[in-house]
């Protein structure tokens, strides 16, 4: 009996230990879990508001005192200005040239006031001459799903040659206002309305000596764009630039063909 009780004795610690092992696995797990669900929320907050954003309207973008258009002006911001956001506006409250947004409460020049967010993007806006491949790895470093390639194509006495850069955002302002800076589109070109026309297209009013085409075609459906494509000819050369919506990216390509 005694070896027997023993025996139990034994039993019941050892369950009871084990029970205790599985336990503290239990809950460091859930601990785990937790943490890891807190930091991926954390990282998708940041990726849809981010903290800094910047000015894509190319006459610059008004700081109003409240959060609508009738109020007063604070400021001017220039284009390409860096500004804080210091509330974001979730909801679509008002449409401006044909931009759906809302109005940011933002930070410019030591002054907290309100701006209309289709007009401001997470990406920094491209300097002046840089190369499609350099900007791209310098915004890869900030937003991961960023991506670049180049083929060369055509024959020897018309070669070709292709860039595509593709954008992690749905935003079809933010691709246009990127690919006329790196891409060429003359500024004279404004962001086109997406209601109108299943097909319009607008020639540039004074192009540059020299030039043979210069001409914006827009393809729209139930007033949604779906294609802004820029072609440019001269004697012996011309390029063409298309940005297109793939899923929740946007694609600009440049394409250059020597005629």
């Amino acid at each position: 009996m005694k070896k027997v009780a023993y025996s139990l004795l034994v039993f019941a610690v050892i369950v009871s230990v084990i029970s205790c092992k599985n336990e503290t696995k239990s809950n460091d797990a859930s601990e785990v879990s937790e943490e890891t669900n807190e930091l991926a929320l954390a990282e998708k907050e940041t990726e849809t508001t981010p903290e800094f954003m910047y000015v894509t309207a190319s006459s610059g973008l008004t700081l109003r005192e409240h959060n609508n258009l009738n109020s007063e002006k604070m400021g001017v911001m220039p284009y390409g200005t860096k500004v804080k956001v210091i509330t974001p506006e979730t909801e679509e409250t008002m449409t401006v040239g044909g931009l759906k947004g809302g109005m940011h409460q933002v930070e410019f020049n030591q002054k907290t006031g309100y701006a209309f967010n289709g007009y401001l993007s997470k990406f920094f806006p491209p300097e002046e001459d840089l190369k499609a491949k350099i900007y791209a790895e310098d915004l890869k470093a900030q937003f991961l799903d960023v991506s670049f390639n180049e083929t060369s194509g055509g024959t020897a006495s018309k070669p070709t040659n292709t860039e595509i850069l593709s954008l992690p955002t749905d935003n079809w302002h933010e691709a246009f206002y990127i690919a006329a800076e790196l891409f060429d589109i003359p500024k004279s070109f404004a962001f086109p309305n997406p209601k109108g026309s299943p097909e319009e297209t607008v020639k540039e009013n004074n192009p540059k000596s020299g030039t043979w085409t210069s001409q914006l075609t827009v393809n729209r459906k139930d007033n949604t764009l779906e294609k802004i494509n820029y072609e440019y000819r001269a004697k012996g050369f011309g390029y063409e630039v298309t940005i297109t919506k793939e899923g929740n990216m946007m694609k600009l390509e440049r394409t250059e063909k020597v005629e």
